[in-house]
């Protein structure tokens, strides 16, 4: 058996829990909000969302969505157009969500951290008409300068209970807790539209969209801009549906209707927006929301309503496996604990583990694959692994330059196909080209992502193609440097870079956070010497720089490409 016939043999199915198929039934002529309506019209007296204890029933959003969707088909939105929503998560970010799909528009997310200069980018980028924004957001949108049709600003406390209202904007942390609110006089100046008010204004009757799932866009949500500036991955109704069912196929023991899911990952990533969200109110569960990721309100929820799926970031889990009051939720009763968006490391599954007696489900996915491409099979994880493909998605690994598939066991370029693979790049002909390359007459995703797969189907992850450090001819691995760094226990974060050197190619350079109380007593000298003990001496940093933390992405991810900008500019 050669290369290719060995992955698409796939050696990964094994392994899947026990009633899920290799192949996942995808409904033919389903849209996105099809999936929700199906579930409201099942599940209407069952609470869809729970927001700092203010609960909303499925029947009580449905109405919320068609609402907004008939004051947006008023405003003039059409078929096509593209609506930006920049907002925090709240119920208001799903209404608009649905209500934008619902009338064959597409959504493009924009974080809520980003600068005036990229949000400026995405909403030229998108040709996007109509925003709908955080009132302590607005400040920013302002700045771009850019024209937009329509603006429709919202408030967190909208949905609060009248309680909550009185503490609302401590729910906000530090990072918008003391934003500028527009005043109802610098609204009507700037001609904002409240977005209650065209709630309370329109019925719930907005027009009847035939949409067409496999050709019309849902999403254009955009990539970190790892490298230049983001771009968008164009999502239609048929990949958001796909991932859907092939999720629910993973994962035979969720019940529709009867899960409790802590959404506290941000809807303007796909991770959030897909696995939380659109998931999760496709198949009846109740999702707990939170605008920002305390962890105190996260724990006391996931005691108070029993919740029975907890979706994470590392950084979250390295958190938790320290924190003092952990303890608290009975983390065997949670069916499912899965972590994406990032690089689990080794130290954290093992101290997690101990402390908690469960495993995590380590997965991988990308904007271009509508959020999930791998996971961890229930009950059934590898340590270091990003875990199988999903029902439905064929991976392999080819040459890093070229398109020959590897031998098993060998490193290079992961390359995926199936039903939540993008459509293409937004605008970008020259870089969809690149990307999506046909092999023997079938379309696969370059993912950038160099991997290996173990005989079992097991894949495993060294780094992005663009992370690769070229030292003296060698390829050193950053992330392989960032684990011995991590298995240092006077070491809290690390982020390796390669900084360009006309002599050697690029010297290695180690940018480290110490735990508080080893500040000052261990030395650069000593990052080294425990370097040079656990690893290749090519593979040692040259140079170790100490920081109070690290410049991390819109996930918690240590950003490199920030560090790799920080190196080249010395």
């Amino acid at each position: 058996m050669n290369a290719k016939e060995f992955y698409m043999s796939k050696p990964w199915v094994k392994h899947y829990p026990e009633g899920t198929s290799e192949i996942a039934e995808i409904p033919e002529g389903l849209s996105a909000p099809d999936m929700f309506e199906d579930a409201a019209a099942k599940y209407s007296k069952k609470s869809a969302l729970i927001f700092y204890g203010r609960e909303i029933s499925y029947a009580q959003l449905k109405e919320l969505i068609d609402r907004f969707a008939t004051a947006l088909a008023d405003l003039g939105v059409k078929k096509g157009d593209t609506i930006a929503l920049y907002l925090l998560n709240c119920p208001q970010y799903i209404i608009a969500y649905f209500a934008t799909l619902k009338l064959g528009a597409k959504v493009t997310p924009i974080s809520p951290v980003y600068t005036s200069h990229e949000i400026k980018h995405q909403l030229e980028d998108s040709d996007a008409s109509i925003m709908v924004c955080q009132d302590i957001l607005y400040d920013n949108v302002e700045r771009t300068g850019v024209s937009l049709k329509h603006v429709i600003v919202t408030s967190v406390l909208a949905y609060l209970p009248k309680l909550k209202k009185v503490l609302g904007k401590s729910l906000l942390g530090k990072d918008y807790a003391n934003l500028h609110v527009p005043t109802p006089e610098e609204m009507a100046k700037a001609g904002l539209i409240d977005f209650e008010a065209l709630i309370k204004k329109y019925p719930p009757n907005p027009p009847q969209v035939k949409i067409d799932p496999k050709n019309d866009i849902a999403a254009l949500p955009y990539t970190g801009g790892t490298t230049g500036l983001p771009k968008a991955a164009v999502l239609t109704h048929y990949n958001m549906v796909a991932v859907v069912h092939q999720i629910k196929s993973l994962w035979p023991f969720l019940e529709d209707g009867k899960e409790v899911s802590i959404a506290f990952l941000p809807f303007f990533h796909i991770y959030g927006q897909v696995v939380n969200m659109l998931t999760g109110l496709s198949r009846g569960f109740t999702l707990v929301l939170f605008t920002t990721p305390d962890i105190e309100e996260i724990l006391d929820a996931m005691e108070k309503y029993k919740a029975s799926t907890f979706n994470g970031v590392p950084t979250m889990f390295e958190f938790l496996k320290e924190y003092e009051k952990t303890y608290r939720v009975n983390w065997k009763k949670v069916k499912l604990i899965s972590c994406g968006a990032d690089t689990l490391h080794d130290s954290t599954v093992e101290a997690w583990e101990s402390r908690t007696g469960t495993k995590i489900h380590e997965g991988f996915g990308m904007t271009e694959t509508t959020g999930v491409s791998h996971s961890n099979p229930y009950q059934k994880t590898k340590k270091g692994s990003f875990g199988v493909p999903i029902p439905n998605v064929k991976a392999a690994i080819i040459e890093y330059e070229g398109s020959e598939f590897i031998p098993i066991g060998e490193v290079g370029e992961m390359i995926l196909s199936g039903p939540n693979i993008m459509q293409a790049y937004w605008k970008r002909e020259e870089e969809s080209k690149k990307s999506l390359i046909n092999i023997d007459g079938e379309i696969w995703l370059r993912t950038g992502d160099i991997v290996s797969m173990d005989e079992e189907g097991y894949f495993h992850f060294f780094d992005r193609k663009r992370d690769l450090i070229k030292f003296k001819g060698y390829s050193v691995f950053a992330r392989h440097v960032e684990e011995v760094l991590y298995s240092h226990p006077q070491i809290k974060a690390a982020g390796v870079v390669g900084v360009p050197d006309p002599k050697v190619g690029n010297i290695i350079k180690a940018y480290v956070v110490l735990e508080s109380e080893a500040r000052g007593k261990v030395s650069e000298e000593d990052v080294i010497k425990f370097c040079s003990e656990n690893l290749a001496h090519y593979k040692v940093p040259k140079i170790i720089e100490f920081r109070g933390e690290l410049p991390k992405t819109d996930v918690g991810k240590v950003s490199r490409r920030e560090l790799r900008e920080e190196g080249e500019a010395c």
